[in-house]
């Protein structure tokens, strides 16, 4: 049997059918007011970009209004306060640390990986929590551990989100030495890993930390002002890990970080 196709792309027939297209419709109104960082969207705007007639358009967003999802203004629609209550209470029943390991089961890259949340702690890195994947080896530090800031990746990225000075200042008088290296790298030397990291967008340990183990990692933006600055950050076998891997591992980290950060942080 054929499958039909409707203008907003749900499929009429078979197992792609939209069971709710009304609830469909609606959320992706409630997605455009948000994309449009708070400009007022006409009626007219929101019936082309979904594609529907003004009439069924107009009907949607007369219920949307009554529930208190978005408000009509003389510049057309916003979001309404509901939305707002809404999203206060997910954040009050979000935990980072607990959702961490959902995020990474769930993760093709990352599911069979070792994967760790630490936290900045004074020139140290904390390690929090530990994914251990379905890896047949143990890599990363236990939970507790510590490794300084400086040298490991999950310290790097978070070194990244901080400015100039307040790394110079937190890595003055630091006497840092990688594994298999004699003397402590030089302050010039570390700020210039750190700039590395800003540029890339992810940081790389290459066994500086723990012979035989490549680091990769990423900010994660805390939930809240108050939390501590923390990074997610994957421990990888140097032997049989290509650069396309640390590539394809460092962009799952950035997409798991991205599902543990606080949408209304990264828009504000």
């Amino acid at each position: 049997m054929a499958t039909g196709q409707g203008r907003d792309g749900a499929h009429e027939s078979g197992l792609h059918r939209d069971p709710a297209p009304a609830v469909t419709r609606s959320l992706r109104i409630l997605g455009l007011l948000a994309d449009s960082s708070g400009t007022a969207l006409t009626l007219s705007d929101i019936a082309r970009a979904l594609g529907l007639a003004k009439s069924s358009t107009a009907n949607l967003c007369l219920a949307l209004e009554q529930g208190e999802m978005i408000q009509r203004t003389a510049e057309g629609y916003r979001l309404g306060r509901r939305t707002a209550e809404l999203g206060g209470a997910y954040a009050l029943g979000f935990n980072q640390v607990r959702e961490f390991f959902d995020v990474c089961a769930a993760s093709p890259a990352l599911a069979g990986q070792v994967v760790q949340i630490a936290m900045l702690d004074g020139a140290d890195v904390l390690y929090l929590a530990r994914h251990e994947g379905r890896a047949p080896y143990s890599l990363g530090t236990p939970i507790g551990s510590r490794l300084p800031a400086a040298l490991s990746a999950t310290g790097n990225a978070i070194l990244a989100t901080m400015d100039e000075q307040q790394v110079t200042d937190l890595l003055a008088g630091e006497q840092v030495r990688a594994v298999a290296e004699p003397a402590p790298r030089h302050l010039d030397d570390l700020l210039a890993r750190v700039r590395e990291v800003r540029q890339r967008g992810y940081a790389v340990d290459r066994g500086e930390s723990f012979a035989g183990v490549i680091g990769v990692a990423v900010p994660l933006t805390p939930w809240s002002p108050s939390d501590p600055l923390l990074a997610i950050g994957a421990a990888l076998p140097a032997e049989g890990t290509d650069e396309p891997t640390v590539h394809e591992v460092a962009a799952a980290l950035q997409e798991a970080a991205r599902q543990l950060t606080n949408p209304l942080a990264v828009r504000a």
